[in-house]
Formats: structure tokens, C-alpha cells, sequence
């Protein structure tokens, strides 16, 4: 099993910043890729940004160029650096951990992007 806890969601002016963390915690030696999806209202969950184990990542078309994701593996833990965000960009955003076998879910966080 693994568990994963989110935080760093927020309200922020279009043009801003927010920083997004994901701590993994359980069976976390058998995890190859972690991740970040997001569901903005009446639409379906998308790939925001992947890294592997190996530290490959990859992104968005729509997001390119502004978010970074980034490992520390000492603290089991992604990070999602999204700058310049825009109010489209405003879902809730979720963490994902896959292994060989199974895909795991953290619960969600709220990024809202308002003048």
C-alpha cells in the first residue's frame, strides 16, 4: 500500500505562484513514476506532469514551460512548481503513484485562480 498526502493549494491572482507538494509514504520502494492529474468543474481528470524514478519528466502541452515537477527521494516527495498560472488552470489537482501493479490516488487539493 501507499498513501500519498497533498498540500500547497490555494487562492492566487492570475500571474502568480503556488507550489504543490505530494509526500509518499508505505510501500514507496516499488513506486516508478509519481504524478500530478487535475479535474477542473464539468470537465475530465487530465495529465498535468510525470517524473520517473530515473528523474524523466514530462508535461502538458498546456502547461509547458510554466510548471516545474521536481523529486526529493529522501523525503519521498514530488513537488508541482506552477508559475504564472492562469484561470484556467483552476481544478483540483491530485497526486499519483503508480507501481508495476497498482495506481494510487491522494485525496485532492483546490487551486483557484481569481482577480
Amino acid at each position: 500500500q501507499v498513501q500519498l498526502v497533498e498540500s500547497g493549494g490555494g487562492l492566487v491572482q492570475p500571474g502568480g505562484s503556488l507550489r504543490l507538494s505530494c509526500a509518499a509514504s508505505g510501500s514507496i520502494f516499488s513506486l516508478y513514476v509519481m504524478g500530478w492529474y487535475r479535474r477542473a468543474p464539468g470537465n475530465q481528470r487530465e495529465l498535468v506532469a510525470t517524473i520517473t524514478s530515473s528523474g524523466s519528466t514530462d508535461y502538458a502541452d498546456s502547461v509547458k514551460g510554466r510548471f516545474t515537477i521536481s523529486g526529493d527521494n529522501a523525503k519521498s516527495t514530488v513537488y508541482l512548481q506552477m508559475n504564472n498560472l492562469k484561470p484556467e488552470d483552476t481544478a483540483v489537482y491530485y497526486c499519483n503513484a503508480k507501481t508495476p501493479t497498482r495506481s494510487y490516488w491522494g485525496q485532492g487539493t483546490q487551486v483557484t485562480v481569481s482577480s
